[in-house]
């Protein structure tokens, strides 16, 4: 398998994390980071937040697959900055605070702009520029700095959002709360619009690897791969636990006792684990496998999933609380930065990346369309940790069964590489 042999340089990857990480900043970081203010903001409650997340996981699962293909036939730059202006250009309408209905279609718009032309381009540019040894460097790059980017940002937009509303969020009317939101919406658009230029002018199309068969003679090739399924399902394990993060901050504020400002805070803050977790865990899987590595995410994750759900961490234990927000962040976020990096392990050609990705991602991301009003459902009928509890008690599900196909997976490799699984490369 024929692939590079090195790093094309670092403008590039820091073109592609500002890009990875602005994209969902619309859809995902302001529900994360103002989970509370949100539901308050567009008078909507858990399980309708939910249901604008199932119009987009719904979407975004039909744009997965051929949206992948096309990345194999087609380079990244016009995909990349035409994904990040159409991006913003639905932030400009978010911000005249629509209808549920509305924002249902608006989220559907963004499992259009955000998947089809965007999702594969960026993972295959990522390995290309990783080569064939600095796979957990390059994605750990990736995540790492998406993390960096989305911390500062986030605290930026508690900046102007405490700024504006300075005191407690209960003794302003809804049209105050939406005046001051309307302001983080519109400033998240217009630096996505600004990635989006910045990504047109200045990343340069470089030599790639194209597919030359059809799209469906590349999908019927990669699914005879074995490997495939098990880092199928070890992507939705993870990304089940990516998203119930989105509920740390109304955990704050339902069970620590927050209020609306410090609750954003810790929807911030646990951002800042990610650029150091992922930066680490790639050098680490460069040194070993990546396919080790994912086993030891998964049971750290599953120890910070286990302390929720037992409902250890209440007001005012916030060092527990602390302590349990670490060992998710970490679990999830190493598990984001090795799942694609295991490609190379797993023996996917580079030239059927794009295809790969999105043939993973139409069962990974799943959790799109399905936990997003499930969490909602378990919020709003058992009000206070009870609710919390059931939705990290499913989360401890997943983890197992991730656990179960990393170990399968990492077995696969280590038989099939005929080499040390701990040597240093």
């Amino acid at each position: 398998m024929k692939t590079l042999s090195r790093p094309l340089g670092y403008n590039r990857i820091i073109l592609l994390i500002l890009a990875g990480e602005s994209v969902f900043m619309l859809p995902f970081l302001l529900t994360r980071i103002f989970r509370p203010t949100f539901l308050s903001a567009f008078q909507i409650n858990n399980f309708e937040l939910g249901t604008c997340f199932t119009v987009y996981g719904i979407v975004a699962l039909l744009s997965y697959l051929y949206g992948g293909a096309i990345t194999d036939h087609y380079p990244p730059r016009k995909l990349l900055a035409a994904a990040l202006l159409a991006t913003a250009l639905g932030g400009v309408y978010m911000g005249t605070f629509p209808e549920l209905l509305g924002l249902q279609i608006l989220f559907g718009y963004w499992g259009f702009t955000t998947i089809f032309l965007f999702w594969g381009a960026m993972i295959k540019a990522t390995r290309s520029w990783g080569g064939n040894s600095r796979q957990g460097q390059a994605f750990g790059f990736l995540e790492g700095g998406r993390g960096l980017l989305a911390a500062f940002l986030g605290m930026f937009g508690v900046m102007i959002f405490a700024r504006l509303l300075p005191a407690e969020l209960d003794q302003f009317p809804v049209e105050d709360r939406q005046t001051a939101f309307r302001v983080v919406i519109w400033s998240t658009s217009a630096w996505v619009a600004g990635v989006g230029l910045l990504i047109h002018f200045l990343l340069k199309d470089q030599e790639a690897h194209f597919a030359r068969e059809s799209s469906w003679v590349n999908i019927r090739q990669v699914l005879q791969l074995r490997s495939l399924w098990l880092v199928m399902w070890i992507v939705l394990a993870a990304y089940v636990g990516y998203k119930i993060t989105d509920v740390l901050s109304l955990y704050a504020a339902e069970v620590m006792q927050f209020n609306e400002v410090d609750a954003a805070r810790v929807g911030s803050y646990q951002l800042y684990l990610r650029p150091l977790v992922c930066v680490l865990v790639g050098f680490l899987a460069d040194r070993s496998r990546s396919s080790f590595w994912i086993l030891w995410s998964f049971i750290i994750l599953g120890i910070g999933a286990a302390m929720f759900a037992m409902g250890w961490l209440r007001a005012p234990h916030i060092g527990w609380f602390v302590l349990g927000i670490v060992l998710l962040g970490v679990g999830v976020y190493s598990l984001r930065t090795l799942y694609f990096a295991v490609l190379e392990e797993a023996q996917i050609p580079l030239s059927l990346t794009g295809t790969a990705v999105g043939l993973v991602s139409v069962v990974g991301y799943t959790p799109d369309i399905f936990i997003g009003p499930l969490m909602g459902y378990l919020l709003d009928n058992s009000p206070g940790i009870q609710g919390h509890q059931q939705v990290f008690g499913l989360l401890l599900g997943f983890v197992i069964s991730g656990l179960i196909a990393a170990f399968l997976l990492y077995k696969r490799i280590r038989k099939t590489s005929g080499s040390k699984i701990y040597s240093a490369r």
